[in-house]
């Protein structure tokens, strides 16, 4: 098994670090650049930066303030919101990230995603998947777009597969039913694309306990765990949650 990773995500708004339930009701967090220093010199493995309105506002990125959190972590940057353009691609790039996450985009032109593999390869490029409770969907999940607010009635886990056959590195299903509740992550959701990809999944929304962390790799096969709530106030330490995953037997990076 490789290194589990372990992601603190700054969800951002306003140029702030927020955190909701349910894609909803946010609350200020932190700042940006302040978070970010102090989740890679605690231990993250990577950092993601996810502006998570920039697509219902109909707007790029926050590029200057990547700029600002690149500047001051020497782990990998994922960032995610408003990614719609190769160029936005690139932009991201050049203002410091490793990663670009792409989510309404990616469902509303696959296209352009498999443009983005063939150009910047895909080790570069990750689908990001809201999805919500759906029982007429073969998985019983279905793709959300536009943060969470639009039903599309795709399938989540056929949505996963349509993107791994394009090329992607990654993918990160996060579940608008566990995000921000702290009472533990969409197992059957993280799984089942793991399993039917055979991708890396990072595993995101609803961390809440530790054991949550390691059921998220166990039994849901994830290869990463993303959380926001629980760094943000506190309730736990990035080298907690690796020492946890560790003392029950989990590869991690100390």
């Amino acid at each position: 098994m490789n290194l589990i990773r372990v992601i603190p995500c700054l969800d951002m708004k306003d140029g702030r670090v927020v955190k909701g339930v349910h894609f909803v009701d946010l609350r200020d967090a932190a700042d940006p650049v302040q978070a970010a220093r102090a989740y890679a010199s605690g231990g993250a493995d990577e950092i993601a930066f996810l502006d998570i309105t920039a697509t219902v506002e109909k707007r790029r990125t926050m590029f200057d303030v990547l700029e600002k959190v690149a500047a001051v972590v020497d782990v990998p940057l994922t960032v995610g919101g408003g990614i719609k353009s190769a160029e936005d691609i690139e932009q991201a790039l050049k203002s410091g990230a490793d990663r670009v996450s792409i989510s309404s985009a990616a469902y509303r032109n696959p296209d352009m995603v498999k443009e983005a593999v063939a150009n910047f390869g895909s080790d570069k490029i990750i689908v990001a998947i809201d999805a919500d409770a759906n029982d007429a969907c073969p998985s019983k999940r279905e793709v959300y777009i536009d943060g969470g607010r639009t039903a599309t009635g795709k399938d989540a886990v056929e949505f996963a597969k349509e993107m791994a056959a394009i090329g992607v590195g990654q993918i990160l299903p996060t579940s608008k039913a566990t995000d921000g509740t702290t009472e533990g992550y969409d197992i059957q959701l993280t799984r089942e694309i793991a399993d039917a990809t055979g991708l890396p999944v990072i595993a995101s929304g609803g961390a809440g306990k530790l054991e949550h962390f390691y059921e998220a790799v166990t039994d849901g096969h994830a290869q990463a765990v993303l959380a926001a709530s629980v760094f943000h106030f506190g309730t736990f330490t990035i080298r907690q949650v690796k020492e946890y995953m560790q003392q029950r037997g989990l590869p991690v990076s100390l």
